[in-house]
């Protein structure tokens, strides 16, 4: 666990990309037909974590399953999200399309902190602050980079459940998700949870398919060359959605 927890050089908070730009996979499949969500909810309502230690919104039935490998922040991460994720939602309100989201911790403990506290809400709040924080990325990644030499070696010396108590604190999370409906008291205890840490550490280990971030899976194919909407939008289309 340590390994992925010391912090990478926060120069390389932009190296992150999963591939070339291209398009999906494979010949297209034809058209899925939607289904109507149990009466009173909406597909967009229904989240709930997956064994595989992600958070899946929509349908769970769904013909079309959409995995995502991404790291909260990788700035190819923020804008496929503030681009992609109105229409993403779109389909998954139509049934047709479930979308999974997993943390990859390419940058290691600021990466640890923002998953541990994007889970700390619960399913409820997960996409919503999920989004929140990719709409907000550039100042966090502002925060970070800035952040002086020597508080940087500092923190590097401390023990694990520091690190991510120090990265949250330094990036601004915590107070960001106190902002948004989170005791601080909650969010501490959340960023001192090493069970929940081990869990996404093993959920970003487990992926040995995923050499840069964003990187999509739907319906367990790995999707080529895709880091923006407009490509995964042609890989989902392909596959029916």
């Amino acid at each position: 666990m340590r390994s992925i927890l010391i912090l990478a050089p926060l120069a390389l908070l932009a190296a992150c990309g999963g591939g070339e730009t291209g398009g999906g996979n494979g010949t297209a499949a034809a058209p899925v037909a939607g289904a109507t969500p149990p009466a009173g909810q909406q597909w967009t309502q229904m989240v709930s974590e997956t064994a595989e230690g992600g958070y899946r919104m929509g349908n769970p039935d769904a013909p079309v399953k959409l995995v995502e490998y991404g790291s909260r922040t990788c700035p190819a991460c923020g804008a496929f999200a503030r681009e992609g994720f109105e229409p993403l939602t779109k389909l998954v309100e139509t049934g047709k399309v479930s979308f999974e989201f997993r943390d990859f911790l390419i940058h290691g403990a600021p990466d640890v902190a923002s998953a541990v506290l994007g889970r700390c809400g619960g399913p409820g709040t997960f996409f919503p602050l999920l989004e929140q924080m990719y709409a907000n990325q550039n100042a966090t990644l502002d925060k970070l980079q800035a952040t002086p030499a020597d508080v940087q070696a500092r923190i590097q010396n401390m023990a694990p459940p520091q690190q991510v108590a120090a990265w949250g604190e330094q990036a601004g999370y915590l107070d960001f998700v106190k902002q948004r409906g989170i005791p601080e008291d909650k969010a501490r205890q959340c960023l001192a949870d090493m069970e929940l840490v081990q869990k996404l550490v093993g959920v970003t280990e487990n992926a040995t398919e995923v050499t840069g971030t964003p990187t999509f899976i739907i319906n367990g194919e790995k999707v080529e060359n895709a880091v923006t909407w407009p490509q995964l939008e042609t890989a989902l289309k392909k596959a029916g959605a």
